[in-house]
């Protein structure tokens, strides 16, 4: 693809097209670009393309995006993959040529797309194969031009921030020497430089904006160099950098204050920015921080008392609350907060005030409840200032328990009569209570069942019945929402404390919330009901069983279907999981609900099609109709006709359409059908004409496609194999396990697929490709052996010989090379059959060593009757010892579960997972049939075994005599 004008007008018109809100126009586009993207010089089309500033902005940002994400998917990809390098040389060259000037000279929306493509770049390529970038980088900062300056920070802060969470190796530390040994010294200077700026331009409002922009990126990257350890450079200069975050955190810039109660400002980045640092330094550099520490819990005290309660001080206040916490949470600064009036002090001015409910956190909840749920129950609430204060009053609590239940045992008989008073007006202070009281008495908290430890000083069960149940028993769900999620959010966060008899008894009302008008009550209402069915009793049984769900399933049901017709709540996650739930508890006693369930969830799934926009909404929705097939077909197998049918045309337009996020689900479910019709009916003609279009190589190409795809094809030989032969399309299924066996992360998939070959196809035509599938498994052995590959090769010979025959597996072996097969019981067999792990694969493999032994009489020749008691010893090894789980050597093939780039990943479906299938059932004891074959091949041999046997190790003599006794056999 040449860097013409043809192909710029081109790609902007592509670009344009993407943007489109239209799908029939997006999609195309999408495609074509995604299609073009390997194509030699396409990245550096898109990088002239933003550089070209005739060009409309959108387009250019637009181009700026699409270059991120080829980098995303493509700069790694043969790394994390074990596959071909899609970046031609050339363009890796020429992207490190233009990427940094450009970035520079961009505007801000570009910037940003282009400094995270350069943090890709650097994750793989930085420092070795881009050694030039800290110098190009560093240059830049005796530009005194801040708008570039900012870009080279941006950079620096994108590339380095992997430090703050990457594990510790010698690889990463010499990266980190590698950048402090370059960058420490000049940040350095840039920091004392920028701050005399600072002073020189005091009254210039645009020119402190742009400086103290700049000293929030400096601060950015001072945290990410010294996340990993504390640097020799920084350790030395620490008086330089304290007494900097100390002066910035106390100066007073009026120009810099904002009118603006939502967004924060460049102060508060930069206050918030250097309470991080404060509290990484107090967590890691405990004793180096030490004499500076009293001088910043004073400076953060203060700053926090005079912070307002409005928006954009959030994360500044969360942060600070956070170095408080962990201040109070070291022993040699406990003196700091013992007294009891400086305890009252915090109650009253800084942990109170900040867990009020607000107007804002008001308009949070009735205007954008997704993102209220998210940071109320779902963990993201990491910044904001109810989490950290409740934090903080967890940490005195651990330390000062009695003396902090005193003080806010207090606090909680005003608000909760304040409350009492007039509860339609003072509702928030109820609200404030129970937030308090979940602080107070939380002490150990598990995502699985809640709270699980509390403070013995705040009664729980008498606060849930006088305080919360009271909450639940009104009689209008819409009456005081707030308190009725608080309510709900109780019972969730104590259910395991609470105990069964309260939860299940809370279970109707808890139900009757449902019926809410306000998204986040139905919300919580749903997510409460979810967790409540989850429970197990001590027995391990659920404690709400299907008898005792059962008279609440009509609300329940139609209450959740309800919810849906709420603005707000159409692809409502908890909804969908709680119907989820709700049937899987139910199980057979769902089934006269399903003639209203079926139709709406082949509704909703036929609209969400068209633009799936919610993974965890489309998860569930997949998951309650896979259930659903299960539970229906359970009851009558021949129903899986009539899901076939609903469901057929939508999953058709989904394939037609290449909707990404729902192929790997349309694959999971139409293995299921097939899997439910295996052995009862016939594969309908449906199907087979399905099957060609499965073996397209794109398909192949999406990471997310290929489990579900093998599981699909193996159903298919399965079941349709003579059809399969006489369309002739057995080249194509071998193309697929080609595929497979090249690739590290897949090789696994390919053995699965030519297992079900081996025990399906016909064997005739099958077999004249026999030698070539060997042949390349024993290529790919020796180009790119790793643990996970040898596992699984091992097993498949296991196999081989179980169905097609020992002795057949030993002349193919030896046909491809004279006396190969000694190589592979030497070289594989022996060292490794013992990392076998899984109870069917050590079963294969125990039958299938078991019938190289007593099957196979080239074992007993001259040329191979020396490893006959070193195979031997291995299956008993098999039944005596633990799978070996260390790694071959050599093997450094880690697998890699983050797909890059924006590919749909592979999503199991829990409900429409398949059966394991024993390739063997006819064998039922392992043991015995070991012995058993011995018996038989020693009577056809006699005096040989016995003396064959007797070489063993005494240990393993033992062992095989018992089983002898066992099984009444005896080896003459």
């Amino acid at each position: 693809m040449e860097v013409t004008e043809n192909n710029f007008e081109r790609l902007a018109s592509y670009l344009q097209q993407t943007l489109s809100p239209d799908p029939e126009v997006r999609r195309p586009a999408e495609r074509f670009i995604e299609s073009i993207e390997v194509s030699q010089n396409y990245p550096l089309l898109c990088l002239n393309l933003i550089d070209r500033l005739q060009v409309d902005i959108t387009i250019r940002v637009a181009a700026a995006i699409a270059f991120k994400n080829f980098v995303k998917r493509n700069w790694g990809y043969h790394l994390d993959n074990d596959g071909p390098d899609k970046v031609a040389e050339s363009d890796r060259n020429g992207i490190k040529q233009m990427i940094v000037p450009l970035m520079l000279k961009s505007p801000s929306s570009i910037q940003k797309q282009l400094s995270d493509a350069v943090s890709i770049i650097g994750k793989y390529d930085f420092p070795l194969k881009w050694p030039q970038l800290m110098d190009e980088m560093i240059e830049k900062f005796a530009t005194g031009n801040f708008s570039v300056i900012n870009g080279v920070l941006q950079t620096a802060h994108s590339l380095f921030k992997r430090y703050r969470y990457e594990f510790k190796s010698q690889e990463l530390w010499e990266e980190i020497k590698f950048v402090l040994d370059k960058l420490a010294k000049p940040l350095t200077d840039l920091l004392q430089a920028t701050l005399g700026l600072a002073e020189a331009h005091a009254n210039n409002e645009e020119a402190l904006k742009v400086i103290y922009g700049s000293l929030v990126l400096v601060c950015k990257v001072f945290y990410s160099l010294n996340s990993q350890d504390l640097p020799e450079f920084f350790e030395d200069n620490m008086d330089t950098w304290m007494k900097a975050f100390h002066g910035m955190l106390t100066i007073d810039i009026p120009c810099l204050k904002t009118a603006e109660d939502e967004d924060a400002g460049v102060l508060e980045h930069l206050r918030s920015q250097i309470c991080e640092n404060l509290c990484l330094y107090a967590q890691k550099y405990d004793e180096e921080f030490g004499p500076y520490m009293p001088q910043f819990v004073t400076a953060v005290w203060e700053l926090l008392v005079n912070t307002g309660i409005q928006t954009k001080y959030d994360t500044l206040v969360s942060n600070a609350l956070n170095f408080l916490s962990t201040v109070a949470d070291r022993n040699h600064y406990r003196h700091l907060f013992e007294d009891p009036n400086v305890l009252a002090s915090i109650c009253e001015k800084v942990i109170i005030p900040n867990m009020d409910f607000r107007v804002s956190d008001e308009e949070l909840f009735e205007d954008n409840p997704e993102e209220y749920i998210r940071r109320d129950i779902e963990g993201s609430d990491v910044e904001t200032r109810r989490r950290a204060a409740c934090d903080l009053v967890k940490t005195l609590s651990q330390n000062f328990e009695s003396k902090i239940i005193e003080i806010f045992g207090q606090y909680l008989q005003v608000l909760l009569a304040k409350y009492a008073e007039n509860p339609a007006n003072n509702w928030k202070t109820k609200d404030t209570a129970i937030y308090l009281v979940t602080s107070m008495a939380s002490k150990g908290q598990t995502q699985k069942l809640g709270v699980t430890q509390t403070s013995e000083l705040v009664p729980l069960p008498q606060f849930t019945q006088q305080q919360i149940i009271p909450e639940l028993e009104r009689a209008d769900v819409n009456e005081l929402p707030v308190l009725k999620a608080d309510a709900l959010k109780f019972i969730m966060t104590f259910r395991t404390i609470l105990g069964p008899q309260i939860i299940v008894a809370t279970l109707p009302l808890v139900a009757k919330h449902l019926a809410a008008g306000n998204v986040v009550v139905h919300s919580y209402a749903a997510c409460a009901i979810d967790k409540i069915l989850t429970m197990k009793g001590p027995d391990n049984k659920p404690i709400v069983t299907k008898e005792i769900l059962a008279p609440l399933s009509a609300e329940l049901i139609t209450g959740l279907f309800a919810a849906f017709t709420v603005q707000g709540s159409n692809e409502n996650e908890y909804i969908m999981k709680c119907i989820m739930r709700t049937l899987n508890t139910l199980q057979e006693a769902s089934l006269p609900f399903m003639i209203v369930v079926l139709p709406r969830l082949t509704e909703i799934l036929t609209v969400v099609a068209r633009n799936p926009s919610k993974p965890h909404f489309n998860h569930y929705l997949f998951e309650t109709l896979s259930l659903s097939v299960k539970l229906v077909c359970k009851a009558d197998p021949n129903a899986v006709s009539s899901f076939e049918e609903a469901l057929f045309p939508v999953f058709q337009g989904i394939l037609q359409q290449d909707v990404l996020e729902f192929m790997p689900y349309v694959f999971q479910m139409l293995s299921l059908f097939l899997e439910i019709r295996e052995g009862k009916s016939a594969i309908p003609d449906t199907y087979l004409s399905l099957f060609p279009c499965l073996l397209a190589p794109a398909l192949w190409e999406r990471p997310g496609n290929v489990t579900p795809l093998i599981r699909l094809l193996c159903a298919f030989v399965r079941q349709a194999s003579p059809q399969i032969s006489a369309d002739g399309k057995l080249n194509g299924v071998l193309g697929v396990f080609q595929k497979m066996i090249a690739s590290k992360s897949n090789d696994h998939e390919g053995f699965y697929l030519m297992q079900n070959l081996l025990l399906h196809y016909p064997t005739d035509e099958l077999g004249q490709s026999m030698r070539q599938i060997f042949s390349l498994l024993f290529q790919r052995l020796s180009s790119s052996k790793t643990t996970k590959f040898v596992r699984s090769f091992i097993v498949f010979l296991c196999l081989y010989a179980s169905r097609v025959g020992a002795q057949a597996l030993v002349q193919l072996i030896d046909n491809i090379q004279t006396n190969m097969f000694g190589m592979v019981i030497e070289r594989i067999f022996i060292p490794d059959i013992n990392k076998v792990s899984g109870e069917l694969e050590q079963k294969i493999v125990s039958v299938g060593i078991t019938k190289l032994l007593c099957e196979a009489p080239e074992l007993l020749s001259d040329a191979y009757v020396k490893f006959w008691p070193q195979l031997l010893q291995t299956v008993i090894q098999i039944f005596e010892l633990p799978p070996d789980e260390s790694n071959i050597d050599g093997d450094t093939f880690i697998e890699i579960e983050d797909v890059p780039g924006y590919q749909a990943a592979y999503s199991q479906l829990n409900f429409a997972q398949a059966k394991p299938i024993d390739p063997l059932p006819e064998v039922a004891n392992t043991r015995q049939f070991l012995v058993q074959n011995l018996g038989k091949l020693a009577q056809s041999n006699p005096g040989k075994i016995g003396v064959l046997v007797a070489s063993l190790p005494v240990a393993h003599q033992e062992a095989l005599q018992k089983y002898c006794a066992q099984s009444g056999v005896q080896l003459a």
